[in-house]
């Protein structure tokens, strides 16, 4: 699954409406758990780069989508090396927890969209100066939607990308406050649910969360 342009493959995140942070995923379950995904309307996956088996993680579920069907990326890259190694796995868009120069200068010569964590408006400036095409705000719960608003105020021109803490509930607050897209984890992927092999029920949490998200849009 390849797509060099960075500015579609943007759009194909925003698109999505959610990026599915899929820490801990497991071999036998993550193609499930995209596919049922992918049919709630989430289609953007992010393959966290601390499980251990991320890169044959990444590649296989890349392999297993097209570009139309999905984009897949990699979360938690800390540095240059991760970040190329993610990218040569597959990885089409790389997410990290903070700013890293290096992970953002990996990601610009690999023409791969990077969205790096930031917390404040300085953080925030900085890594879209530095080539970020994404600002990650994280934790977004530590400091909730209005200050997500109080950093897209003054810097409208900075996608930003709410994480942490983020559920059906208050999804469509941070979109109402300047998100252009947000990242959920254990909100929209139930653990027993995937342990049980109710798959229906992924696909029944991230067909709201996509309700929820379209509706915070046409307002």
């Amino acid at each position: 699954m390849v797509t060099p342009d960075t500015n579609e493959d943007v759009q194909r995140l925003v698109d999505s409406g959610v990026v599915a942070v899929m820490r801990g995923a497991d071999a036998d379950t993550i193609i499930d758990v995209a596919s049922a995904l992918a049919d709630g309307g989430v289609t953007a996956f992010e393959i966290t780069a601390d499980n251990p088996d991320a890169m044959d993680l990444i590649a296989e579920v890349s392999a297993s989508f097209s570009a139309e069907e999905a984009i897949v990326g990699a979360g938690t890259v800390l540095d240059a090396a991760t970040a190329r190694a993610v990218i040569a796995s597959g990885a089409e868009f790389v997410v990290g927890p903070t700013f890293d120069t290096g992970v953002v200068e990996t990601c610009n010569r690999y023409g791969t969209v990077v969205a790096p964590g930031a917390l404040t408006p300085t953080e925030a400036l900085d890594a879209y100066a530095a080539g970020a095409d994404i600002v990650k705000v994280f934790p977004a719960s530590s400091m909730g939607p209005d200050h997500l608003s109080s950093i897209a105020g003054p810097l409208p021109q900075i996608p930003l990308m709410p994480t942490g803490g983020i559920d059906v509930d208050n999804a469509a607050d941070y979109i109402d406050a300047g998100a252009v897209v947000v990242g959920a984890g254990s909100a929209l992927m139930d653990d027993e649910a995937i342990a049980a092999g109710d798959f229906e029920s992924i696909t029944e949490t991230a067909r709201e969360f996509t309700r929820v998200v379209d509706a915070a849009r046409e307002n």
